[in-house]
Order: C-alpha cells, then structure tokens, then sequence
C-alpha cells in the first residue's frame, strides 16, 4: 500500500468528514497473559466512559446513534448496516463485558468507546495496490469474518477497498477476513471517521489518544495523517 485515497464520490455525501488515519509499522501483535490484563481493564475503563454518551432511555434516540443512522442513510446499505460504534455502544447498554481480542483492536475498540467515535484498522500487509474509500460500483468481492461465501458490496454502498475488492463494508459496519487484524500483523493502518465538525472535534482528540498509547505500548513511533475534502490523499512512507 502506497497512498490512502478518499474518492469525490465520498465528498459529494460527506463534505464535513473528516477521516483521521494512523499508519504503525515494526509492532510485536501479540498478547501475554500479563498484558491480557491490562488490554481487559483498558476496555472496561473504556465502557465506564462510554456510559456518558448513553443519556436516553431509548437506545436509538442517543445523540451518536442518531447521527450515525442519519449519515448511514445517505447511501446504499444492507438492510440492519450500523456504525462500528453502535455496536460497541449496544454492548455497553446492555451491559455485555468486552474481552481482549488482539493488542492493537483493543487498543482502538477502547478509544472508540471513550471518544465515541468509530474505529477501524487494517493489515497493511495484507492490503492490494492502493486502500480507497468511497462509492462502491457494486459486485466488489468481500468475504466478512466467518463466512464461506461472497457478500459482495451493493452499488452506491460507502466501502474501504484495494485493487482485490471490498475491505470494509458501510464504513466500517463490517470488516473483510482477508486484511483483518491479527496477533501476527506487523503493519497496520487505523482509521477514525467523522461526518460532522462536533464528530470531528473528538476525532482529532481521539486520535491523539490512539497514537500515544500506540507508541507507548509498542515502542514505535506511528504516522499521524488527516484527510479531508481538501485533502483527499496520504502517501505512506
């Protein structure tokens, strides 16, 4: 992967997004049973925070929820699509303990939940050619984690994809096996969106966040990058 592009298709949708990248090379992935400890009380920190964003009794009338479900239905989306931080926050409502998964998820996976913000992040490695954001053509191949056939991305769908196909679905509503995180992933690209200037202002906070622990826990030193309407492409060094 060479460049981060953000399509006009994307712009023309969401002209106030903003789409905070995070680019870590040179990480060890893996996770002690020491660590595990402290990734699991990193996330449940995290889910205490996010409780603040949660104010309504009905789940679907919070501020986030209801902003995310408005931007989801700017474009094509399988029927039950929902922000990554929905989900996050349902666990939270619900009071449903999150785990460890992999050092670098839970890392991310807290920061959204403290900054509520949505969070993704990729195999550097693993990534064809180029990583784009914008309007699927529709037919884009994409095998979510799990699955033994095809869901390929519906035409006008918003997707992250390279030259092999989709990589994430709706944003970041559903992530493709084949560049997902793992323990042996060495380089990683992350991602925050916003859609609006408030969204934005706790992107940029969140991210900050999401580079010091980062450089911290892995001893590296990542690359910071914010793309934009006016500045719709990053090159990876």
């Amino acid at each position: 992967m060479n460049k981060i592009i953000v399509n006009q298709s994307f712009w023309e949708i969401f002209p106030e997004a903003v789409i905070e990248v995070l680019v870590v090379k040179g990480i060890d992935n893996h996770a002690n049973k020491e660590k595990k400890k402290q990734f699991q009380q990193l996330l449940n920190d995290a889910a205490n925070k996010a409780r603040t964003y949660l104010t309504e009794e009905t789940f679907s009338q919070n501020e986030i929820i209801v902003q995310w479900r408005q931007a989801f239905s700017r474009f094509k989306t399988k029927k039950g699509a929902r922000s990554s931080i929905e989900a996050l926050l349902k666990r939270v409502n619900q009071r449903r303990e999150f785990f460890p998964i992999n050092p670098l998820v839970d890392i991310y996976n807290s920061i959204s939940l403290k900054y509520g913000v949505p969070c993704g992040g990729e195999d550097i490695e693993k990534i064809k050619g180029n990583l784009y954001l914008g309007k699927a053509q529709g037919g884009e191949s994409f095998f979510p984690l799990g699955a033994a056939d095809d869901a390929p991305a519906l035409p006008e769908e918003i997707i992250y994809y390279d030259d092999e196909g989709a990589i994430c679905r709706s944003f970041n509503w559903r992530e493709a096996q084949r560049t997902m995180l793992t323990e042996n992933t060495t380089q990683a690209v992350l991602v925050i969106e916003s859609v609006n200037q408030e969204q934005a202002i706790r992107g940029g906070q969140a991210i900050m966040e999401l580079k010091n622990n980062i450089d911290q826990i892995f001893n590296v030193t990542s690359i910071r990058g914010t793309l934009t309407k006016n500045y719709s492409e990053i090159t990876i060094q």
